[in-house]
C-alpha cells in the first residue's frame, strides 16, 4: 500500500494519505489505454491524411493496372480464338494426309502420377508399354500409308491436286481471309466465304496452281467478276476471280504454272486480290490446307495464322 500528503484546510497542515493498491492499478491502467488511444488516433489521423513514397507509387501501379487490365483480357481473348483456329486446321491437315484421326495422348501419364510417392520400376514399365503399344502400331500402319503414297506418286497415271501457290510472287502478308463465315466489306454483315483472299497488286500474274484443262470462263462486272476455272481430275476444281484479264481459252490444257490472267478487281472486289477457290466434288476446301509442299514451314505457319485472324473478306 503507498501513501502520499494532502493539505487539510481545516487544521494548516499536510496529513499522510494512504492510497490502496486498486487505486493504484486503476490509475495506472486510465494513463495506458488514454496513451493508446491517443497513438492510435495519431496514426489514423496520419495515415488519412498522409501517404509514404512507397504508398503513393503502389496506388499510381493500380491505377495503371486498371487501365490496362481490359485490354489484356482482350489480347489473351484473341490469342486463345487464334491458337483454337489453329488447332482445327492442323487436324483437318492431319485427316487430309493420313486419312485418319489426330492421335492424342491425353492425360494418362499424370494421372499415373497424380497421388503416388514411389513406383516400382516394372510399373513404370508395364505403364510405358501401355501407351507406346498402339502407338507403334499406329506407327506402322502410317509406314504402310506412306509407302502407299509413295507408290501412287511414282505411277504415270496419278493426277496430283493443286498444290502450288497460284501467285509467282509470295509473301505470306498477301493471304487474307479463307473458306468461313466473314464479314462483307460493302455489306458489314457476315457472309459465306468459299475461297482465299490473295492481296497482291493489279497486273500481277495468276498461274495454274496444278495441270488441268480450263473448264469455264466468266466476264462478270458483279460477283466475282472475271473467273477462271480449272479442272484437274479426280475431282479437283480450281476457280482464280476478279481476274483484270484472262490469258486462257476454254478448252485448254495448262501446265502448271502456265499464266491464266491477271490480279485485278472487277465485279464486287474491295481492292485489287485474287479470290482463289478449291473445289472437289462440289465441296469447297481450305486453300490454305494445300500449299504445305509449296513453302517454308516459317511461311506455312504465318499463312496458318494470317487466315485464322482475318475476319473480313475483300470481297
Amino acid at each position: 500500500m503507498s501513501s502520499h500528503y494532502v493539505y487539510d484546510k481545516d487544521d494548516f497542515r499536510f496529513r499522510k494519505q494512504k492510497r490502496s493498491p486498486q487505486t493504484v492499478l486503476l490509475r495506472i491502467l486510465k494513463y495506458f489505454l488514454v496513451s493508446v488511444s491517443l497513438a492510435v488516433l495519431y496514426y489514423a489521423v496520419f495515415a488519412l491524411f498522409f501517404s509514404t513514397d512507397k504508398e503513393r507509387r503502389l496506388k499510381a501501379e493500380n491505377r495503371m493496372y486498371e487501365r490496362m487490365y481490359p485490354e489484356m483480357e482482350e489480347k489473351q481473348q484473341l490469342l486463345e480464338d487464334v491458337v483454337a483456329g489453329l488447332e482445327v486446321k492442323d487436324n483437318s491437315i492431319y485427316r487430309d494426309l493420313f486419312q485418319s484421326d489426330v492421335i492424342t495422348f491425353g492425360s494418362q501419364a499424370s494421372d499415373f502420377l497424380s497421388g503416388i510417392d514411389s513406383l516400382e520400376v516394372l510399373d513404370i514399365i508395364r505403364h510405358s508399354e501401355g501407351i507406346y503399344g498402339p502407338l507403334s502400331v499406329k506407327a506402322k500402319e502410317i509406314d504402310a500409308e506412306f509407302k502407299d503414297i509413295f507408290r501412287i506418286l511414282a505411277s504415270d497415271d496419278t493426277e496430283l491436286p493443286p498444290l502450288s501457290f497460284p501467285l509467282e510472287k509470295f509473301s505470306f502478308t498477301s493471304v487474307g481471309a479463307s473458306v468461313g463465315s466473314k464479314i462483307n466489306p460493302f455489306y458489314k454483315v457476315k457472309v459465306k466465304h468459299d475461297g482465299l483472299d490473295l492481296i497482291a497488286p493489279s497486273g500481277t500474274p495468276v498461274c495454274a496452281s496444278a495441270d488441268g484443262t480450263v473448264s469455264d470462263i466468266e466476264r462478270s462486272r458483279k460477283g466475282l467478276g472475271n473467273v477462271v476455272s480449272i479442272d484437274h481430275g479426280n475431282g479437283y476444281v480450281t476457280r482464280y476471280a476478279h481476274l483484270s484479264d484472262i490469258n486462257v481459252l476454254r478448252g485448254r490444257k495448262v501446265k502448271r504454272g502456265d499464266i491464266v490472267g491477271r490480279v485485278g478487281m472487277s465485279g464486287n472486289s474491295f481492292a485489287p486480290h485474287l479470290h482463289y477457290e478449291i473445289w472437289r466434288d462440289t465441296v469447297a476446301l481450305d486453300p490454305v490446307n494445300f500449299f504445305f509442299s509449296t513453302v517454308t514451314p516459317a511461311e506455312y505457319s504465318a499463312m496458318l495464322l494470317m487466315s485464322a485472324s482475318a475476319g473480313q473478306s475483300m470481297d
